[in-house]
């Protein structure tokens, strides 16, 4: 390949590693996306973490999504041991420690890491229905409650203010609000009341408010001129899996709403890892797969990559594995009938390869793998063998104290760990006494829903 490319790894023959033929992927096709999976213990989150530090060294933002909070280490230098020197020289790999630049976020706070929050106005209520689960009818009255809140001047912060003003037009002092835009169904109403209700109880309170986070801040650089990593900590809310998919829905669809068209270019500009993507797709509902389907198909040209991190190809939804040209696949066990069933799945997704693909990748060791990469011309290229090569940041997790002191010694600290309850619907509606909507102050423009 001629432009930069990342570094996978050494060529593997017969276990033996051949040095002067190397496994890259040029970096225009980073914008393309992506699939790393294998069994547990196999080395996926390293090559995560190995892929994720040479697109920052090249000045490309990366964004991680931690489930298991072991991958914060990018930003600290690796530590020299027997085994990293070990993997160096089967590589002929130059190893020399060290960390990335790094911020740590956390949804709605709940973790070690800076807040992430958005407010109910800037999911709109198209996405928002995607994540209630609502029906068509139901979506078409969501919307009017959105337009009702816009032209009275009621902000729609947060939960409390969407319920609020539910709760208002279907009382009786404000059902003739609607009469002459549509009326609001006791039952509509009632479906959209209990659907917050669930929200609510996977923790949702807590990401929806203000200071919104701008997702802008994930496409910056360092001062050296290495992209940024942004690590988002989901350990703390792995078994609420609505919270991680409600905030996905809506990472993508402020991207793909506000970043300009930019075809291919010659670099991505931001690539996404999520890591245990199994926990993102388990039960998910089908509002929230046509939504990630359509985004995937769709943000490459903005310049966005994504890649998903998982233990097989099969717990991706096929309209979005058609979409991962990159594939990293590392060791599979066949020990159950389930498993054989899986193994030979995976191996129709590859291209035609000259090696015993079952044979071989129930031999793999760790920190080995298949590859199969996008060229320069967007074709698959040939299956390869690869031993890849040791990330020089550690391999582990940071200690909680250091965490929390990255955490505040952020530039973004000040502008988002303090959440801000400033008056909006529920407020105004709780104290407006003897003053109907109309006679409310409004408030400038609301933004447009995205």
């Amino acid at each position: 390949f001629t432009g930069p490319a990342l570094d996978l790894g050494a060529l593997l023959w017969d276990g033996v590693c051949l040095p002067d033929a190397q496994v890259r992927i040029p970096l225009p096709m980073l914008n393309r996306h992506g699939l790393v999976a294998g069994a547990t213990g196999t080395g996926k989150t390293k090559t995560l973490q190995l892929i994720a530090e040479q697109l920052s060294a090249q000045g490309v933002p990366v964004f991680l999504a931690d489930i298991k909070g072991d991958v914060s280490g990018i930003s600290q230098p690796g530590v020299r041991n027997e085994k990293v020197q070990s993997r160096a020289a089967e590589v002929h790999q130059t190893w020399v420690a060290g960390g990335f630049p790094a911020e740590f976020y956390a949804l709605g706070g709940i973790g070690h890491g800076i807040p992430v929050r958005a407010t109910v106005t800037s999911f709109g209520p198209v996405l928002l229905s995607k994540v209630l689960q609502l029906n068509r009818t139901q979506e078409q009255s969501l919307g009017l409650i959105f337009h009702y809140a816009d032209q009275k001047g009621l902000e729609l912060v947060d939960l409390k203010d969407l319920r609020a003003v539910v709760a208002f037009l279907t009382s009786e002092e404000g059902k003739p609000e609607l009469r002459n835009i549509g009326g609001l169904s006791t039952a509509t109403a009632g479906v959209i009341l209990r659907s917050l209700t669930a929200l609510e109880a996977q923790g949702m309170a807590d990401f929806f408010g203000e200071p919104e986070f701008d997702t802008a801040e994930l496409l910056r650089t360092a001062d050296d001129g290495r992209g940024l990593v942004s690590v988002l900590e989901l350990a703390a809310v792995q078994d609420r899996p609505q919270l991680f998919s409600t905030f996905l829905m809506w990472l993508l669809a402020d991207l793909f709403h506000d970043l300009p068209e930019v075809g291919d270019a010659d670099r991505p500009k931001l690539v996404f890892f999520f890591d245990e993507a199994h926990l993102l797709f388990n039960g998910a509902s089908k509002a929230f797969l046509d939504s990630i389907t359509q985004t995937v198909r769709l943000i490459r040209s903005k310049g966005v990559g994504v890649f998903f991190v998982t233990q097989t190809p099969k717990d991706v939804p096929a309209d979005v594995l058609a979409q991962l040209g990159n594939r990293v696949q590392h060791a599979l066990r066949a020990f159950t009938p389930d498993d054989q069933k899986a193994l030979k799945a995976t191996v129709k997704t590859f291209p035609d390869s000259a090696y015993d693909l079952e044979e071989l990748l129930t031999g793999l060791g760790t920190g080995e793998a298949v590859v199969t990469v996008l060229s320069e011309k967007g074709a698959p290229t040939p299956v390869a063998a690869t031993r890849l090569r040791a990330p020089e940041s550690l391999m582990g997790p940071v200690d909680a104290g250091a965490l929390d002191a990255a955490v505040e010694a952020s530039p973004l600290h000040g502008r988002y760990a303090q959440a801000v309850d400033r008056e909006s619907a529920y407020e105004k509606l709780g104290s407006r006494g003897a003053k109907g909507p109309d006679e409310m102050k409004a408030p400038p423009p609301a933004a447009p829903h995205k």
